[in-house]
């Protein structure tokens, strides 16, 4: 981790961070697309087993790292919950051609 000297670096640092969260998103957001086509029903999207999986390898990784493991829960259920709905939306969109 890099030590900053001044509030002006931290926050140059951490607009750098957020940009790649985004950027590492946006790249989950395209294999999340590319998935759908390999699924057959909603149910198989939806994928509840995977799903608990993500959800606890984050806690666990949280709690290693020392962040708050609820925290870390709360924003991956978020962008879970979003992705499967794109998921949901892209299966049924190729479901009609």
């Amino acid at each position: 981790m890099k030590k900053c000297n001044s509030l002006e670096e931290v926050r140059t640092e951490i607009d750098a961070l957020d940009t790649k969260l985004v950027d590492l998103i946006s790249e989950r957001s395209h294999l999340i697309r590319q998935a759908a086509g390999f699924k057959n029903s909603v149910e198989e999207v939806k994928a509840e087993e995977r799903i608990e999986f993500i959800l606890q390898r984050s806690r666990h990784q949280a709690i290693e790292l020392g962040i708050n493991p609820n925290m870390i829960s709360e924003l991956f259920q978020i962008m879970i919950d979003e992705m499967v709905e794109m998921e949901i939306s892209e299966f049924r969109n190729a479901d009609v051609f």
